[in-house]
């Protein structure tokens, strides 16, 4: 399916971002980006790039465009170059001087375009002893302290997948930085560079903690606090068919309605009474043991207690909250989150589905003025092409509707 010509509502509406393909975090901020509105191009490599996702179901690249340039090819920086030139944001993923070395890094850029906001997506950042060295989410989270936080005592710390550290430390901060900056080229005329880390993002998400840790309200060791699965009325507890709630009756009025709907309010300690939190931890779960995750979810229906059924991916579209908010959407066969936030003004949605790699040179090529996107074939051949990646995208989809 080939991106609309013109982007879609959104309050980045009228925003050109560059895309240089990557994976992980710079494709999700990107495709942030792309949900607001903007009109993003991702400039994908011949032979493809990133992990063993098939393109027809990465939705990281939905609301995008693909245009494909070896930038290894003698023409090619120079076609990425015409890309920056015209446009209000790059994004790229590289390793620190990558960049430079394929004529594509900022210096470069910023001659060509003094207003581009330049966003730089690493691990490690630019600059410091690892710069250069490989590494993934859970690296980057091990090194800040977060990974540390998660897991029982006595086992080893839990992978938050990879949303803590790629999307949230990551993405989150990059469109916060870009968008930032974006706002200052806009009222001066000068660009930048957005040096974007993901072991700086996954800190400063600890900001409040180490405001505790310096206070004395924070132990500096895993599962012991408020937060982290010390508490007892905080945390996640096993049902009868081996499903989970989760349970987060902070409050003495939550924890009070909590007790007395679970049905051990005559015993239950005083909440803060820590020398009883073990107990009472065994008092909880042994009493969630007794029946199911959905009966247990209608007990605490409607009630202030703080309770909540651990739902899977596949379930948690067709819960009832969930759903009449319309926070999962299908577009193209694939249920998947809908764009958020929310805005009153200017709305935002789901346009296209997952962008297949140079599918949209012609359009790109004809909307942006670059006719260097098509050196070797004429605007009404990459068309050809983008209506054959179209049609084999439909076919997939169609075939696995019926697996």
């Amino acid at each position: 399916m080939s991106v609309a010509k013109t982007p879609g509502h959104g309050p980045l509406a009228g925003v050109r971002v560059v895309e240089l393909a990557g994976i992980g975090p710079g494709p999700f901020a990107a495709m942030l980006l792309g949900d607001l509105g903007a009109d993003v191009v991702r400039v994908d490599r011949p032979g493809g790039a990133g992990l063993a996702v098939n393109p027809l179901y990465d939705v990281t690249n939905r609301n995008k465009r693909s245009v494909i340039v070896d930038l290894k090819s003698p023409g090619g920086p120079d076609t990425v170059l015409d890309l920056a030139e015209r446009a209000d944001i790059l994004i790229e993923g590289y390793r620190p001087g990558v960049a430079e070395r394929l004529g594509v890094g900022p210096e470069t850029c910023h001659t060509r375009n003094p207003r581009l906001v330049y966003g730089r997506m690493t691990g490690w950042g630019q600059q410091g002893p690892l710069a250069q060295r490989a590494g993934h989410d859970i690296a980057y989270l091990a090194l800040t302290g977060t990974l540390g936080m998660t897991g029982a005592p006595g086992t080893p710390p839990v992978a938050p997948a990879n949303l803590l550290g790629d999307y949230a430390g990551g993405s989150l901060y990059l469109v916060v930085g870009v968008l930032a900056a974006l706002h200052h080229a806009r009222a001066t005329g000068a660009g930048q560079v957005v040096d974007a880390a993901i072991v700086d993002g996954a800190s400063h998400l600890s900001a409040m903690l180490h405001g505790m840790l310096a206070a004395g309200g924070w132990q500096d060791r895993r599962a012991a606090n408020l937060l982290d699965g010390g508490c007892p009325f905080y945390g996640t507890y096993e049902t009868a068919d081996g499903q989970y709630v989760a349970v987060g009756a902070l409050e003495q009025q939550f924890y009070e309605e909590f007790v007395e709907l679970l049905g051990i309010g005559d015993r239950a300690p005083a909440r803060k009474d820590t020398a009883a939190w073990g107990d009472l931890r065994e008092t909880i779960a042994a009493r969630f043991k007794t029946r199911t995750r959905d009966e247990w979810t209608a007990v605490f229906e409607g009630s202030d207690a703080c309770v909540a059924p651990v739902l899977s991916l596949r379930e948690a579209p067709h819960h009832a909250h969930l759903a009449a908010r319309g926070t999962f959407t299908d577009f193209g066969g694939i249920t998947q989150p809908a764009p958020a936030p929310r805005f009153s003004a200017t709305h935002t949605s789901v346009r296209t589905g997952p962008a297949q790699p140079g599918a949209d040179t012609a359009d790109v090529a004809h909307d942006w003025g670059i006719a260097g996107l098509l050196p070797d074939a004429s605007a009404e051949t990459a068309a050809d092409t983008a209506v054959a990646t179209a049609d084999a995208s439909a076919e997939a989809v169609a075939a696995k509707d019926t697996d």
